[in-house]
């Protein structure tokens, strides 16, 4: 039997548009001769979406979509969904599976396994699913699990998170095992997560010889970014066949012909090219669903901003994006001709607007408060405030998303400026760290010139005070970003940071400025996730608080 893979990108609540969007691949499905198409997690509501589902109307306005959708499908269908928990105890609703046949909705699966590390919070809305489920359509027995369920292969994993393996109790279930495992999913991209899932798939299909059809959600929403890549693995653990990443696809499977013709992989191994890829895509669909189409950013010559800049005129096309340039008395020549010449290249609209003038004025009006501030932290940080304001400004008069530029590595230390440089409403870098965004420029220029060599060459600097190099206040990015890894996404101590070489002197002082400067990011614009362990609402961390026990 032919079925098919519907990858789809949802927004969050639209569910005339994602009834659409799943109307129009299901009609691709049926012309492909496809008996059966699958949809990912939570379907029609997209994912996650979080506390709107503590308001009955909508789960009310999905449970119109799903009758819309069975009476206008045309096919079968296998999709994700909110079911009302039939139970009077417990948490109200159940993240659930429904399959769609002549018109009607029946269920299909219940979601087993909840998670709730990172960025999940799913024990706060559901109910944990029972049993695992096996149906029965046209002749297959299939097996049917929710993203997290097939998460939990001890012999993958090393181990258990949960007690329960909604896998291996279908394989010892009364009824006899499946034919084929199927996974919906909304399982956000990160680094290193390929390679995980590669050998859970590759482990659970040779242990229990069985195909799996995986479906993932693709695009953005807010900080996590869903890079799709639906695919069909078979009993002997190999991928036969994979939808495209980050995007809207259909992969057509036949269940009858499930032998890898020509050996198919995660496309991790340029790391670089999918990291720019899910940036490009979380910029574009953020600014999209949030109902902009337009943004601004300030274009300081430096290395940061014109990475954001590139990306920014991929996701949106460069005539979207408007370029500010803000010299003062201690930019560099070569930092706005070198900006200038970016913006030129990628077609974007510049404007110029030199604070000198605003600095004096402010200088002037604080005098007779603060006295004399030139050569003070306070001149540097108003520079950067009043850039952030005539940002602001644009932004708000021109109807568009201001882009915040900054990485992983200075916000981690917190070398950003509240209301200055951390303006805006999408921090697309926050979690690059800074040796990335470098890999990421070479990556970019890799068949010409578009990031102006002398950007990537030149020392970092912020141009707050005459001569001023990052690595004045910060040890090198190159010694720094091991150690911010090692801490913040590894949660590794002091001395086992010690022990891979970095200098215990330097890593006490940078993860005292971690801890310093979490007031800092908690005010600070959402940002796009890429590693496991993301600022955000993925890293609860207190802002009060004096642990200050560096052995983990």
């Amino acid at each position: 039997m032919k079925i098919a893979l519907a990858q789809t990108n949802p927004v969050i609540g639209d569910f005339p548009g994602n009834l659409e969007q799943m109307l129009s691949l299901a009609r691709r499905a049926a012309a492909a001769g496809c008996g059966l198409v699958v949809f990912p997690e939570l379907s029609f509501t997209g994912y996650p979406p979080r506390d709107l589902l503590e308001r009955p109307a909508f789960i009310e306005a999905q449970n119109r979509a799903v009758r819309e959708f069975a009476a206008k499908a045309g096919l079968p269908a296998l999709c994700g969904t909110v079911m009302r928990n039939p139970d009077p105890a417990g948490k109200p609703l159940l993240n659930g599976a429904v399959l769609i046949e002549n018109g009607r909705a029946r269920a299909a699966a219940t979601k087993r396994l909840l998670p709730s590390y990172d960025v999940f919070d799913e024990t706060r809305y559901f109910e944990p699913g029972k049993k695992s489920s096996i149906i029965r359509f046209k002749g297959l027995r299939i097996g049917v699990t929710i993203c997290e369920d097939i998460w939990n292969d001890k012999e993958a994993l090393g181990g258990r998170a949960y007690h329960d393996d909604p896998v291996a109790d279908m394989m010892t279930g009364p009824a006899g095992p499946p034919d084929l495992l199927v996974n919906i999913s909304a399982s956000p991209y990160r680094l290193g997560k390929a390679a995980i899932k590669k050998k859970i798939f590759e482990n659970i299909c040779k242990k229990h010889r069985l195909p799996l059809l995986y479906v993932n959600q693709a695009g953005g929403q807010d900080a996590l970014i869903f890079d799709g890549r639906s695919l069909a693995v078979n009993r002997d653990g190999e991928v036969f066949a994979m939808a495209d990443a980050f995007t809207e696809d259909l992969l057509v499977v036949d269940t009858e012909h499930t032998h890898a013709a020509a050996a198919i992989d995660f496309p991790e191994s340029d790391e670089e090219a999918t990291v720019f890829s899910a940036l490009t895509c979380g910029t574009g669909d953020y600014v999209r669903k949030c109902g902009f189409s337009k943004v601004v950013l300030g274009l300081s010559g430096g290395i940061d901003s014109a990475v954001c800049a590139v990306i920014a005129a991929m996701a949106l096309g460069g005539g979207n994006v408007t370029a500010m340039i803000m010299p003062s008395r201690y930019s560099s020549p070569a930092s706005a001709e070198d900006a200038t010449r970016l913006a030129k290249r990628l077609g974007l609209e510049v404007k110029r607007a030199p604070i000198d003038g605003l600095m004096a004025v402010i200088s002037a009006s604080l005098a007779p408060i603060l006295g004399r501030i030139e050569g003070t932290l306070t001149e540097q940080n108003l520079q950067a405030r009043l850039r952030g304001m005539l940002l602001m400004a644009v932004a708000n008069h021109q109807n568009r998303i201001l882009l915040t530029t900054g990485n992983k590595s200075e916000m981690a230390v917190g070398y950003c400026t509240l209301y200055g440089d951390m303006n805006g409403g999408l921090a697309v870098l926050s979690d690059v760290p800074k040796t990335m965004v470098y890999r990421l420029a070479a990556y970019i220029n890799r068949e010409d010139e578009i990031i102006p060599a002398r950007i990537i060459e030149r020392p970092p600097s912020a141009e707050l005070a005459p001569d001023q190099k990052d690595e004045d206040d910060l040890p090198p990015y190159d010694a720094l970003d091991p150690i911010l890894a090692a801490w913040i996404e590894e949660n590794r101590s002091l001395a086992e940071i010690a022990d891979s070489g970095c200098d215990p002197e330097t890593a006490a002082a940078v993860i005292e400025r971690i801890f310093a400067n979490e007031y800092k990011r908690a005010q600070a614009a959402p940002g796009l996730k890429i590693t496991s362990k993301a600022f955000g609402y993925g890293r609860r961390y207190p802002i009060a608080h004096r642990y200050r026990d560096l052995g983990a």
